[in-house]
């Protein structure tokens, strides 16, 4: 299995709109055709981040929980064609 593809739920769901765009809606919603089309399945992963190299937090080492979109690819190839195609909306965007 490849590396995940780390996403914040803003950017999994532009990326959701641009995909149902893209193929039918069943290839979005159902887990085993995501997989069979897209090489991919998402999870949802919450993650400690510390702050204490932020120059803004004053030392005072505060700890929080964000919740992360790990997209788990099966197949290499569909995984470099994924990069290609969607590394526009991998991008991080601070707007």
């Amino acid at each position: 299995m490849s590396r995940a593809v780390k996403l914040t739920k803003l950017q999994w769901s532009k990326l959701r709109a641009k995909l149902s765009q893209d193929y039918p809606r069943s290839v979005v919603m159902v887990r085993w055709k995501m997989r069979e089309v897209l090489g991919f399945v998402d999870r949802e992963h919450e993650e400690w981040v510390d702050y204490t190299d932020d120059p803004m937090n004053m030392g005072w080492g505060t700890k929080s929980r964000i919740t992360m979109i790990h997209l788990d690819f099966y197949d290499e190839p569909k995984r470099t064609m994924f990069l290609l195609k969607y590394s526009e909306y991998l991008q991080n965007d601070i707007r």
